[in-house]
């Protein structure tokens, strides 16, 4: 498996609206997409305006085929090459919700001299108990292996929460590709 998330900063006075259009109409392109567990299409609108992606692939080699593919020259004629930061998932759990309408990113660094088997058991255990609310889509936690900091993303199905842990983003669209686990 492998994850991402890349970002664009857009203008105050940004029309979010054309974004929101943008993730409509190109969010269901992606629906059962090969190799592709889910995409997120995500906003924030408070303090700035972010469009962002978030990625889970089931399939390496087609997270990769899609960054050199055509699909990715879109973004990079609308945005411009971005920033992408990846993540090695280890551990992945579906929810009972059968939708999103926010994700929420957490980190934390992995200290140098740290229990990493045991920071492992104890997060994989908390996968479970957020992947188990009523209101859960999914959850994976993953590391960044450059940062030596570990990253949680959850999907709710609750409206954004600025009081949740992590940073909250309001999903535009959901698409996904093959089933998740769990």
């Amino acid at each position: 498996m492998f994850a991402k998330q890349y970002s664009h900063r857009l203008p105050a006075d940004y029309d979010m609206g054309v974004i929101r259009r943008r993730a409509a109409q190109l969010g269901p392109l992606w629906d059962h997409t090969e190799g592709l567990l889910f995409k997120a299409f995500i906003a924030q609108e408070r303090g700035g305006n972010l469009y962002s992606s978030v990625y889970l692939w089931a399939d390496p080699l087609q997270a990769a085929d899609f960054l050199l593919g055509e699909r990715f020259q879109k973004v990079l004629d609308s945005f411009g090459r971005p920033h992408i930061e990846s993540w090695l998932p280890l551990d992945v759990q579906r929810g009972p919700a059968p939708n999103a309408l926010s994700l929420y990113r957490e980190e934390w660094p992995l200290e140098p001299g740290a229990d990493r088997a045991g920071i492992l058991a104890e997060e994989k255990q908390r996968n479970q108990q957020v992947a188990d609310s009523s209101d859960t889509f999914a959850v994976f936690l993953a590391l960044d292996v450059q940062a030596w900091r570990l990253v949680r993303v959850t999907l709710s199905a609750k409206a954004l929460d600025a009081a949740h842990p992590g940073t909250g983003y309001q999903v535009l669209y959901l698409a996904r590709g093959v089933a998740l686990p769990g």
